[in-house]
């Protein structure tokens, strides 16, 4: 089964979701990405023990700061998935993609800040 997800949708892979960093993130805005969805492990699953763990706190701290400059914490989720959800990721996708669509361009866009290397991608 094919599964159907937007084609703006730019998939970045990492061992563990616990490696991610406010800054792989945050860089993901400055290069011009809308929004960032970060999927994880199922909580207490995590083959690294407590990695989705850690990513969620990062997750909530970059979405506060999002909030704080302006971009907009919206902008940025994380979901728990087992690898066995591909029909959910899918609909995680276009779910993250519509509310991007409402949000509209990343504000560091408009103001001339970013990159703009992969303007409109949900990563």
């Amino acid at each position: 089964m094919r599964l159907q997800y937007s084609t703006n949708i730019r998939i970045v892979e990492m061992t563990c979701t616990g490696n991610i960093d406010h800054r792989v993130i945050l860089g993901a805005f400055e290069e011009g990405a809308d929004g960032v969805f970060v999927a994880g492990c199922m909580e207490g699953d995590c083959h690294f023990l407590k990695g989705n763990i850690r990513a969620r706190k990062r997750v909530n701290a970059v979405k506060k700061l999002l909030d704080e400059i302006g971009v907009g914490g919206d902008r940025l989720e994380m979901y728990n998935l087992s690898s066995a959800q591909g029909a959910r990721f899918a609909e995680i996708a276009n779910e993250m993609t519509a509310r991007i669509k409402e949000l509209g361009p990343n504000p560091l866009k408009e103001a001339g800040i970013s990159n703009n290397l992969k303007g409109g991608d949900v990563t």
